[in-house]
């Protein structure tokens, strides 16, 4: 009888550490990586931090050397996509027209980034910032250009805007909403980061849009807001977010809805195939049914699609395990995010989408405080910044239930570990 094989599709963090682990698990049939970027897998976050900023070098970036794959007899495809899974054919079908048959295969396929749909948008230094090629091109310039427009101000455009400004560059941030980083954080934490760019010398538009963006016929040169004003660009970053690469999935009849569907075992309705990280729609019992979500008709809970290292990284650690024989129970973790902005940095725990009710640790004027995001009177989420400790606390009350009053949190006197002790 032949040894299984399980395809992972997508190399970045989370189908590299579905790869990895099935042999940490003792899974010894073939594993095959395959990913559509040329070189070896890497991280993302230092791309908009310290190898933009040039602190990193290319080998600092790498997930493992290419001898790992080698030693853990982990097959490594690259620079070729997977352009459909074959379902009745137990397989995959690669660009370049080979076929691989697989037992298991596991959806890895992340995220692009979401284009700005307006005139203008395909001139020369228009650029997202979303890989290792991305990254490279925009570094380059950095040394090149004096005024840049950052288009969104979620965590990667304000991450680029503070380097882009350590590095001398004139920046001015437009933002649709009122709330930089909006979608992931409470009004005091947002506001707190509005003005720490600012106080670094970033000009920000809330509440606004780009109508165009003109150029000289073939590199941008100026952006035109919604109301009206023009600005001098001679690079424009959109950030405005990203769409999940479901079509592989929806092409082969699985369910798809803001990414692919998947149950609390992280299986998509076809039991041989999964789905892991910023790809995968899963139902979770942490935030609300607020914006992030909606709630899942079988279990009652939110149901999210998360962007984050931590989850692909649980995530693929749960699905190895449960393709490895070693367990399938439902997958549970805390979320928990973060973003470093200079000297910045802000740590999450949980969802705080959907909050009604916010109590202040700290003050934001010294720099270092957490905010408590509560929906009615149940902790959903903790936000702190330059305040480590709290967010390790929050980690660990959120496991369960955390049983704290939005008094206690706002209560710098009041010990949270041994709150945390006392629970059990």
């Amino acid at each position: 009888m032949a040894d299984p094989v399980v395809a992972v599709i997508g190399a970045g963090q989370a189908g590299f550490q579905v790869a990895s682990s099935l042999r940490q698990e003792g899974f010894a049939g073939r594993v095959v990586l395959i990913g559509d970027e040329p070189g070896l897998p890497y991280q993302r976050p230092p791309l908009s931090k310290s190898y933009l900023a040039g602190e990193s070098g290319l080998d600092e970036l790498w997930l493992r050397p290419e001898a790992f794959y080698e030693k853990q007899e982990i097959e490594l495809i690259t620079g070729e996509a997977v352009t459909a899974i074959d379902r009745p054919g137990h397989g995959v079908r690669l660009a370049s027209g080979r076929t691989l048959e697989c037992d298991q295969i596991v959806l890895a396929t992340g995220a692009r980034s979401r284009m700005l749909p307006v005139p203008g948008a395909e001139l020369e230094g228009v650029l997202p910032l979303r890989t290792l090629a991305d990254a490279d091109v925009l570094r380059d310039r950095l040394a090149q250009v004096r005024a840049i427009v950052v288009v969104g101000a979620g965590f990667i455009g304000l991450e680029f805007a503070a380097v882009a400004i350590a590095a001398g560059a004139a920046i001015h941030i437009i933002e649709v909403t009122h709330h930089p980083m909006g979608r992931v954080v409470s009004a005091p934490t947002s506001g707190f980061f509005t003005e720490a760019h600012r106080s670094w010398g970033a000009a920000i538009s809330l509440g606004t849009g780009v109508s165009r963006i003109l150029g000289d016929g073939r590199r941008a040169t100026a952006v035109e807001t919604s109301d009206g004003r023009m600005l001098p660009a001679d690079l424009v970053l959109i950030c405005i977010g990203v769409v999940p690469n479901a079509e592989l999935a929806r092409d082969a009849g699985l369910a798809t809805d803001n990414g692919i569907v998947v149950d609390e075992l992280l299986s998509t309705g076809a039991p041989e195939i999964s789905a892991i990280g910023d790809c995968a729609n899963f139902p979770t019992r942490f935030g609300s049914t607020g914006p992030t979500g909606h709630a899942d008709t079988l279990s009652g809970h939110s149901r999210v699609r998360l962007e984050s290292v931590q989850n692909g990284v649980d995530q693929a650690r749960e699905v190895a395990a449960r393709i490895a024989g070693k367990r399938a129970g439902p997958y549970d973790k805390v979320p928990w995010f973060w973003s470093d902005q200079r000297d910045l940095k802000l740590q999450i725990a949980g969802l705080t989408a959907g909050h009604d009710l916010t109590a202040l640790r700290g003050h934001p004027d010294s720099g270092s405080f957490s905010v408590f995001c509560f929906a009615g009177d149940r902790l959903i989420g903790v936000e702190s910044v330059n305040r480590p400790a709290d967010h390790i606390i929050a980690r660990r009350m959120l496991v369960g239930d955390p049983h704290l009053s939005p008094m206690q949190a706002a209560d710098e006197s009041y010990d949270l570990k041994a709150h945390i002790g006392r629970r059990r």
